[in-house]
């Protein structure tokens, strides 16, 4: 039982390293085509987006690390995409679905951008392939321009 147990042990170490290089591969895959994906929606929403005086070119993800938690979470990596021209500026969050937990995420991210820049924009822009009919309802009232394929029905309105 011993030698059985030892032999399995090896083998479980083993598989672990794999499923831990695999992860690491998975996880690489998904930033790069999450970035990917990100450029796309906002190429796919490119008329909407020069409607507002937005060149989608031009956007530009901005990264923050809290180091000291000063403005949310000590060591919390932070991300919002921004667009500044003519002395304006637009926070853009970009989805390919879009839900409330989404919105009211994209608001406090505005707000806690707003501190570290030390200016407010000058709009706040959600852009997804799709957006549940509550988050369109939350974003409108948080003041988040919207711009989206199709409004899908949340679960509690009957689908």
């Amino acid at each position: 039982h011993s030698k059985i147990l030892e032999e399995h042990t090896k083998i479980l170490e083993s598989h672990s390293k794999a499923l831990a290089r695999i992860e690491a591969s998975i996880g690489s895959l998904g930033r790069r085509i999450g970035m990917d994906l990100e450029r796309t929606i906002l190429n796919t929403y490119r008329e909407g987006l020069e409607v507002m005086g937005i060149e989608p070119r031009r956007v530009e993800k901005i990264t923050f690390k809290d180091i000291e938690g000063r403005y949310y979470r000590k060591g919390a990596k932070l991300e919002i995409d921004i667009y500044v021209h003519d002395n304006k500026a637009y926070f853009i969050e970009v989805k390919s679905l879009a839900e409330v937990e989404d919105i009211e995420w994209f608001e406090e991210k505005c707000h806690i951008f707003e501190r570290i820049l030390g200016r407010k924009p000058d709009g706040k822009i959600m852009v997804a392939l799709n957006i549940d009919r509550e988050a369109l309802e939350r974003a409108v009232e948080l003041g988040i321009k919207a711009i989206y394929g199709n409004v899908l029905e949340s679960e509690s309105s009957g689908i």
